[in-house]
Formats: structure tokens, sequence, C-alpha cells
């Protein structure tokens, strides 16, 4: 199994400072790399600064490497917000593609307000790797990263294998300090096997491109999300320095914001409360509540368990006959969780007590990891047909009728070799 399908072990969430971005993929995971490929003209920096920014609003240090930009460019970028107690800047272009020009070293002549260090010798992948290393271990888990270029880093090391051999390894070790790190590469300088396997070990793979004077963002790879709206090209527009994406309403029928909004206000629970229940930001959940934004299906189902409602109870849809109790047949099946490779889970509740969904596994389907995040034990029922199932590189063949208790260990892959449908029930 790879890297990218490791599960962190707290799903926590935080926010990559754009609330609709944070809406579309479910906010950022705890221990995502997230990989940015760019087309020229996307505007792609402004996606860093406000990770930057939310960063330093959430008391955050970051620790910012920098091969392709001066350090005099990232501090104009960031002066507006800048929180130097909080902020460290590898500087790897000074002498890399600065060439020690005097220009560029003039900049260390006054950093007495930020914490700068100048690698000597960026060219020595060793002397690199030992200095950001040992700047990662003077800090506590939690601070988070932007890499300014894997294509710096390419264009400074000479080729793709070094590259990828620095990725290979600083991404997991990210992983496992449990932060969040932004990486950024000019997609057309790269080949398509270099960026097919960061892919591979990576968790969020975003592709920023531009056609016809309009600027598109859709998700490459996204781990740990069941919504796979954010796999659709999305159009965004840059105002100032807020980045607004634009998708369809994905919410259940009805006015699902002033519904939420009516519930919470008769629990009496604040937004910040409920924000803090379902880790996103209380600006997200005003968003929400006036309908300026659509929540993601696993905010969603978040917030109805936060809430202690059954999700039918934001459809409005009488004729079905749903009742506290009652869940029907039409109502389970009307809004699937697309997984992958045409598997969808169908929820049927969500509750403080007891969850339960149903998955469905078309023939000929695999799906490389577990179709629920979470760490509380859980029961599957082979309801229809065959399955292969891999826990803890133990593989078993499960048929109608056999029943599977998972407590400390979860499935690595499922898959259905046969000839028709599987269909199983699980509860947690």
């Amino acid at each position: 199994m790879t890297i990218g399908n490791r599960l962190p072990s707290k799903m926590s969430k935080i926010s990559s400072g754009i609330s609709s971005l944070d809406s579309l993929i479910d906010s950022l995971y705890i221990g995502d790399n997230v990989v940015w490929e760019v087309d020229a003209g996307t505007a792609y920096d402004v996606f860093i600064q406000n990770f930057v920014r939310q960063s330093f609003d959430d008391s955050q240090k970051v620790i910012y490497v920098s091969f392709n930009r001066s350090p005099q460019t990232i501090l104009n970028e960031l002066s507006k917000f800048l929180s130097p107690d909080h902020f460290i800047l590898i500087d790897c272009f000074t002498s890399g593609k600065g060439k020690n020009d005097s220009t560029f070293l003039r900049f260390y002549e006054n950093t007495k307000d930020i914490n700068a260090v100048r690698i000597n010798k960026p060219k020595d992948i060793e002397q690199f790797t030992q200095t950001l290393n040992s700047i990662e271990d003077s800090f506590s888990p939690g601070v988070r990263y932007v890499f300014d270029s894997l294509t710096g880093m390419q264009d400074l090391w000479g080729n793709e294998g070094d590259t990828y051999k620095f990725f290979t390894y600083m991404c997991p070790r990210l992983y496992d300090l449990g932060t969040v790190a932004y990486w950024l590469l000019e997609k057309d300088a790269h080949s398509q096997s270099f960026k097919a396997n960061l892919r591979h070990i990576t968790q969020v793979v975003f592709d920023l491109y531009k056609r016809r004077d309009k600027l598109y963002i859709k998700a490459l790879k996204l781990n740990n999300r069941q919504d796979r709206e954010a796999f659709k090209p999305h159009l965004y527009e840059i105002d100032g320095r807020d980045v607004i994406i634009t998708f369809p309403k994905r919410e259940p029928a009805g006015d699902i914001g002033s519904r939420i909004r009516e519930i919470r206000t008769r629990l009496s629970i604040s937004q910040k409360e409920l924000a803090d229940k379902v880790d996103l930001t209380p600006s997200f959940i005003s968003q929400l509540e006036s309908n300026q934004i659509s929540p993601s299906l696993s905010s969603f189902l978040q917030i109805c368990n936060a809430l202690d409602v059954n999700p039918g109870q934001f459809l409005g849809d009488k004729k079905v006959g749903m009742t506290s109790w009652l869940f029907r047949k039409e109502m389970v099946f009307s809004s699937p969780a697309s997984l992958e490779d045409g598997i969808k889970m169908y929820n049927i509740t969500i509750d403080e007590r007891l969850s339960a969904g149903i998955v469905i596994f078309p023939p000929g389907t695999t799906l490389n990891r577990h179709f629920i995040y979470h760490k509380t034990p859980e029961f599957i029922h082979i309801l229809k047909g065959e399955l292969f199932v891999t826990v803890e590189d133990r593989m078993e063949r499960l048929r109608t009728g056999d029943s599977v208790y998972l407590k400390e260990f979860f499935p690595s892959q499922w898959w259905n070799e046969g000839g028709e449908e599987a269909e199983i029930l699980v509860v947690w």
C-alpha cells in the first residue's frame, strides 16, 4: 500500500484559507501533501498566499522553501499579513538560480525581523535535506510547509530522478509529522511519468489551467474524500487576494442553509460551536446558512451528526413516507456517494449512537482503500454477491451471508472479481 493511502490517526481538518475550496474538497486534512500542477497565468500564488495567511490565523508556523523566487519577492507578496514569529524562510534561490548575485545577497544585510536561512550549496541535496530536517526537528508537530517549486528543484538538481527521490523521502516524513504541505510544479516542465509517480505517493493533487481566458481547477487525486464533485472542472476567479470557485449546487433539495440555521438555533448552538464540532470554520457555517455556498456530502453528514438529526429531515420530501424510525428504500438510494471505479455508498442514517450504509460494487471493480474513515468498530454483512478484502496483508473471500467485525484494523483493499454486483451492509 502506498503512503498516499495511509490514514492519519486523527482525521482533523484545517482550512485552505479559501472557503469555496474548502467546500469543494471538504477542507484539507492533517497529513495532506498537496501537489499543485499549474499552467502559466493561473494565479496559483494566490492559493499559496491564502494558505499561508490561514496558517498564521491558526497560530501555526510556516516553513517556506524557495527555489524559484528571491527572499525579497516572497516577503513583498506576504507583507500585508506576514507574522514574522510564525514564518521561516529556507532560501535555496539566492545561491541557486540567483548565483550569489549581490542584488539578492543584499537582502541578508537587514533580516532582523525575518527568520531566513540561506542554503549555501542548494545543489547539494544531502546538505539541503539535513538542514531542513534539523529545522523541522526543532518544532513541535503541526508546522505547515510551502515548497514553491518542484520545477525549480529539478532545474537546479539537473534531473527528475533526484527531485522524485527527494519527494518520495519528504512526502511520507511530512505526513508522519502531522503537517500540511503545498508543492508547486509547472506541469509542462515535467514528464507524464514523473507527474504520475507523484500522484501515486501524495494525498492530494490539483490541476490549475487556463482555457480561452477562463481559469479552471479540478482535483486529480483526493484521498479520504467520498464526494467526487471536485474531480470535475470548476471555474474560478481571482478578486484581489480572494479566490472564488463556482460549482453546481450539490445540496439536498430544499433550503438547506436555512434549515441548518433553524435547527442550530433551536438547540441553542452557536455557529462557532457547530463549526468546532465538525472541524470547519465559523465563516464556513455562516456562508452555508445564508446559502452562499453548498456543503460537500461529507460535511453535510457531519453537520447532521453534530445536530443529531437525520439527513432526510433536510430533504422535505413527504412522498417517500420517512419518519424518525423508518427509512424507505427510495430515500436511501436517492443520494449515493460515488467512491471510485463506479462503486457507490448509500448512507442510511447518521447519529451519535449508530450509523449505517450500503455499499455496492459493480462487477470487476476495485477500491484501494476502505470506504469509511474512522477509528470506531464496524460490522459488515455481505447482502449479495462475492468480494475479496485485504486486512493487515491477509486476503479473504467473502460470500453472501458472510460477516466481518472490524475493531483494530481496517481494510486496505476491496475488489469484486465476479460477474455480478456485490452489495454489503455496513454498521458503525
